[in-house]
């Protein structure tokens, strides 16, 4: 019987680990199935780009897999079971020989009232398109509300400013705003915020959201006609329900190949896994580590499962880099570890960077089969896995 391998989500780790394991492993031995519950692959960090109104390329998983030997199911997960190694499906169930678990992650409420009942998200496709309807119900002088001064807060600030320069556009953060980039890449920020009118609010500890706005910690209020609630990501619960040991926040947390500690047949990458970088640090939940985390656990399974030698790579980061609506951006140079250089790259070189960045993600997990070279190994048996030493 072939050995079973099942991929839970499409995203960038998910599909990436599909489309490489496809080309480690011979077709004869192995068969792969990609569930997602969209049918198309979604490039996430376009998001704010969609909900501003603009069109994003559709991408159906089935266009991206065919070729690959990758089956396709459109479903949603509904409950894992680690031990008996089935995943429950609306409706069906699968078995596995080799799990790989890419379910991503959601957005965070923080426990603030209120965010569920009226704010906006950015976290799915589904959540894009509810927010692109509502600001494109508003009327010139409306006001949006952006809560969250990462990487995505910033994004959909200057994204949705730039794209409709009739609406008050704002953004809210308990601490600064990009506080964590380098002198120069904030003085840039800052002039772009400017620019696009962006008004700015530091130190604005949000404590409830309202249909009109927020209250703050110091009692204030911010008013506005669409939130958007950015403050952090959450990883989906199904993984915390399993049998496998997980972080306190509820992601996998595995070893230096993507490998479960508690279960050797589970693998996790992306959002959903909690690994360790350069220095001993936690990855953080983004883009640049999920594709990183997926080479790595696919060739460390595929290696696992022919006999050959496991790969031994630590994933280190190289920049940050932040969209400022269509025309500029930041690149910041960060050592291995994710700490901040000098180094900075602004303007439309930096937009242009960036955008470079996520059309080449999209474009990998596009195009599997011209990724890497076609190096299909045949599968030995399982017991010689178990006791070649060069498999462990």
């Amino acid at each position: 019987m072939k050995h079973r391998i099942v991929v839970l989500g499409a995203g960038y780790a998910g599909a990436v680990t599909a489309g490489r394991l496809a080309r480690r492993l011979h077709h004869d031995d192995v068969e792969i199935t990609l569930v997602n519950g969209d049918p198309e692959f979604v490039e996430r960090v376009r998001l704010h780009q969609l909900a501003s109104g603009q069109d994003l390329r559709p991408r159906p998983l089935r266009d991206v897999c065919a070729g690959t030997g990758v089956r396709v199911r459109s479903a949603w997960v509904t409950a894992v079971d680690a031990d008996r190694k089935t995943v429950d499906l609306a409706g069906e169930t699968l078995g596995y020989d080799s799990l790989v678990y890419a379910l991503g992650s959601t957005s965070a409420d923080q426990g603030v009232p209120g965010v569920a009942e009226y704010a906006h998200h950015l976290a799915g496709k589904q959540d894009a398109l509810r927010l692109r309807a509502r600001l494109g119900a508003l009327e010139p002088g409306g006001t949006v509300l952006v809560v969250g001064g990462g990487l995505t807060g910033i994004e959909a600030a200057t994204e949705f400013a730039e794209a409709r320069p009739d609406l008050k556009v704002a953004i809210a953060a308990r601490g600064g705003v990009g506080d964590w980039l380098s002198d120069k890449a904030r003085r840039h920020l800052r002039g772009a915020f400017d620019r696009l009118g962006v008004t700015v609010h530091e130190g604005a500890d949000v404590t409830r959201v309202e249909a009109d706005g927020v209250v703050t910690g110091a009692g204030g209020r911010l008013p506005a006609e669409v939130t958007v609630w950015t403050a952090g990501f959450a990883v989906h619960p199904i993984a915390a329900a399993t049998a496998l040991e997980v972080s306190d926040t509820g992601r996998i947390v595995v070893d230096a190949t993507m490998r479960s500690v508690s279960h050797p047949d589970v693998y996790a990458v992306g959002d959903a896994a909690f690994a360790e970088g350069a220095g001993g640090k936690p990855l953080r939940m983004a883009c640049a580590t999920a594709s990183p985390m997926a080479w790595l656990a696919a060739d460390a399974l595929a290696a696992r499962l022919t006999g050959r030698k496991v790969p031994e790579t630590t994933i280190g980061y190289v920049s940050q880099c932040v969209s400022i609506g269509r025309r500029d951006g930041i690149v910041q140079r960060v050592t291995p570890e994710d700490e901040v250089t000098s180094t900075v790259l602004t303007g439309r070189a930096g937009a242009r960077v960036k955008e470079l960045v996520c059309a080449g993600a999209a474009w990998a997990v596009s195009h599997p089969t011209l990724m890497m070279p076609s190096r299909r190994h045949r599968l030995v048996p399982a017991r010689a896995r178990e006791t070649r030493p060069a498999a462990t």
